[in-house]
């Protein structure tokens, strides 16, 4: 399996979470804002430190396993992880929060 194909695999789960918060909750603009941003940052630190981490050969990937698209020296697959972190985390915070009256959906 490639990395690309595990990422996805690990992404969709989030991603599907997210537009059923997005649907039921229908979470403001700021909500959206601070999951972007959130979102940008997980990324922008991921590429930093495992580009780091691949430049002091603490680990390696399987070449023929990736799409060989990098961002710095890491590639675009490792982007998964953070992704989803960043968008089931708020989801679920949406999903299982107050709604506007106060009670507990």
């Amino acid at each position: 399996m490639s990395y690309l194909a595990l990422g996805s695999v690990f992404l969709i789960p989030p991603v599907l979470v997210a537009l059923v918060a997005a649907l039921l909750r229908r979470p403001r603009r700021s909500w959206w804002t601070a999951t972007a941003i959130t979102a940008l940052v997980l990324v922008a630190l991921t590429v930093v430190f495992d580009s780091i981490m691949i430049a002091v050969d603490l680990f390696r990937f399987d070449e023929d396993a990736l799409t060989g698209v990098r961002l710095v020296l890491a590639p675009v697959e490792d982007l998964a992880w953070p992704l989803a972190a960043a968008l089931l985390l708020p989801a679920l915070w949406q999903l299982l929060g107050k709604d506007e009256s106060g009670s507990r959906t």
